[in-house]
């Protein structure tokens, strides 16, 4: 992918969605109700998805649906590191940029609080309505890596 934008995501930043988001070839409701397929792709009513999603096809995807994340954070936080970078890429193909806006994990990282945004990813853990163990675990990995300085 070429792109005249500073920050991309990374191989590590999507190995993390991949592995976060698993991989579904066939449609199926996420805990918040809504219909998902290959890594995490939400269908619109207006997509046309086959029946049987392959994995290039879901790669495709991800990356297509990764797009406004990426201009956003290079537009408001242009000076992420890389690892910054794809944690946030990974917390906002999540969980979605307006979400992430009114967060006080944006606040902090606004105000320059990186520790203090760190420790918020970590609240960041309900679907519907319960804890999920996948998201308690998606988030440590994303804080983790947040909080790393690249090599």
């Amino acid at each position: 992918m070429t792109s005249s934008l500073k920050t991309q995501v990374s191989a590590a930043g999507l190995a993390l969605i991949r592995a976060a988001e698993s991989f579904s070839a066939r449609l199926y409701l996420c805990p918040a109700g809504k219909p998902t397929i290959g890594y995490g792709h939400v269908v619109r009513p207006t997509d046309r998805v086959p029946a049987n999603l392959t994995k290039t096809q879901a790669e495709a995807l991800m990356v297509d649906d990764l797009q406004p994340v990426v201009i956003y954070l290079n537009a408001v936080f242009p000076e992420l590191n890389q690892n910054e970078f794809d944690a946030l890429a990974s917390f906002c193909f999540n969980c979605g940029i307006g979400a992430f806006e009114k967060s006080t994990l944006f606040k902090r990282l606004k105000a320059g609080d990186k520790h203090g945004a760190a420790s918020q990813f970590a609240r960041w853990v309900h679907g519907g309505g319960k804890v999920l163990p996948g998201l308690v675990k998606r988030r440590a990995i994303e804080a983790r890596m947040f909080l790393q300085v690249p090599a």
